[in-house]
């Protein structure tokens, strides 16, 4: 199969159909092998019946639903997992994303070898309160990355199928797939101009205002990850070593004078307790390295979810 087409989605009954038949049409006309996975995402509408009829015309389409809402993230690990096809697209269920641009994603990656291309919404339809946000996270994150990208939260990428069977996608971390994606070697990272179309039906269904507080935090994970996932020891053992021969230093200096210079009031003096309090620090960095270390190595499953149907 030359083509999985994963699209997360919550609440969206209104705009599937029109989606999957869009799909059909251009996949069809450019002779395309294709599946499209649909990840409903606990929603509370009649989404699923709709993908469940979606499924009685067109053979090409699969469905994933979850028990209970899980978010984004979710979805797409899920919908990853899933996936046949040679190359990979997501893409968002309420036609924002336009179908149309299918075929030259899949060509970017197939015949020219990108590990991964992000769609860049040049011209937005969205509000000033999610527009002047999402600039600022991107730009932050170009920094951070050294990834050159102007969209990193566009919905519409396109991979390599052994790219998303190698990510691990959770929490709110979708957002950053393509930083994800260069801590774990994908280095080949383009961009795309794509076209972002005004939603139809309803309102958004992924997000809200914890977004603005989650992004930056995911952010700063994911960076101290991808440096130090595998080396936890190299971070806090480099902290706990100098904290404590700070704090060693400071008492070996104490201890010196009280013996030779006969000195009185040592405990009392603030510089003791700090000593002290980096002697302590150091000590505790060091078994939290040793701890980490220990734990990456036993490391559980993050993504486990319950799906309570599938087609």
């Amino acid at each position: 199969m030359q083509l999985s087409i994963v699209i997360p989605l919550k609440n969206e009954e209104e705009s599937l159909p029109e989606l999957e038949a869009w799909i059909r049409r251009v996949c069809e006309a450019h002779r395309i092998s294709y599946e499209i996975i649909m990840v409903d995402d606990g929603s509370t509408d009649r989404s699923w019946k709709v993908i469940n009829a979606l499924k009685e015309v067109n053979p090409c389409v699969r469905g994933i639903k979850f028990r209970r809402n899980y978010g984004k993230s979710a979805g797409l690990h899920t919908g990853f997992q899933a996936a046949e096809g040679e190359v990979v697209i997501t893409m968002d269920a309420d036609l924002q994303d336009s179908p149309d641009e299918i075929p030259e994603l899949y060509r970017m990656i197939a015949e020219d070898g990108y590990d991964l291309v992000s769609g860049w919404k040049k011209v937005r339809h969205d509000p000033i309160s999610k527009t002047i946000p999402t600039k600022l996270y991107n730009a932050a994150t170009r920094w951070m990355s050294g990834i050159n990208l102007h969209d990193f939260n566009c919905g519409l990428k396109a991979y390599r199928i052994d790219v998303v069977k190698t990510l691990e996608v959770y929490g709110e971390m979708h957002r950053y797939i393509p930083v994800i994606a260069k801590w774990a070697g994908f280095t080949k990272i383009g961009e795309k101009v794509v076209e972002h179309r005004a939603r139809q039906y309803g309102i958004t269904k992924f997000g809200g205002f914890e977004r603005f507080i989650n992004g930056p935090l995911d952010l700063m994970s994911i960076s101290f990850v991808g440096k130090f996932g595998k080396r936890p020891m190299h971070f806090f053992g480099t902290l706990g070593l100098i904290s404590f021969l700070i704090g060693f230093s400071i008492l070996a200096h104490l201890t010196f004078s009280k013996t030779v210079y006969q000195e009185y009031g040592i405990a009392d003096r603030p510089l003791f307790y700090f000593g002290i309090l980096a002697l302590i620090m150091g000590t505790q960095l060091f078994l939290t390295g040793f701890l980490a270390e220990m734990i990456n190595r036993n490391s559980p499953i993050r993504n486990s979810y319950l799906i309570d149907k599938e087609i």
